[in-house]
């Protein structure tokens, strides 16, 4: 595998996020990975919005942050910051290189508290399931007054 392959990011919905407009917002997730950029749709006047929406990454190095941006779609102006969080994927990566060939589906292999050090919001388990390493997380947004967003993520490997 020598630590590539694609991430695939299904950004499920926002939680209390941010009010940026009068008395709500039109929110959109932009997510960040070296010089890669992938984004949601925007959802008009929801500070709940469910996207439900699969974003894939290719991941060239394991260590490169990968950075989850939420805006407020706006006309006119510039968008507004309605908060920011980072993935770390260096122990899910280790994950799938540990192989899964004798794993029951839905195996828990590692789990993660949350930390200061990280953006989880709770505890956050990699299971393997249906033949993927997979994890399901809630993130707390930073560098904003509230807000969380819920995603799963999923390793796909590159045809050889």
């Amino acid at each position: 595998m020598d630590g590539l392959g694609i991430l695939r990011i299904r950004v499920e919905r926002g939680i209390n996020l941010a009010v940026r407009d009068t008395k709500t917002s039109d929110p959109y997730v932009v997510v960040d990975c070296a010089s890669q950029k992938v984004k949601t749709r925007v959802e008009k006047d929801n500070c709940n919005p469910v996207w439900n929406e699969e974003l894939t990454i290719f991941i060239k190095d394991i260590n490169a942050p990968i950075t989850l941006s939420v805006y407020d779609h706006d006309t006119f102006t510039k968008d507004d910051s309605m908060g920011r969080a980072e993935i770390d994927i260096k122990r899910f990566v280790e994950c799938v290189k540990m192989g899964s060939q004798d794993l029951a589906d839905g195996t828990q292999v590692c789990r993660m508290e949350a930390s200061k050090d990280n953006c989880l919001s709770k505890e956050s388990c990699i299971v393997w399931s249906n033949g993927k390493m997979v994890q399901d997380m809630l993130l707390r947004l930073r560098d904003v007054e509230c807000g969380e967003l819920q995603l799963h993520i999923e390793w796909l490997h590159l045809p050889n």
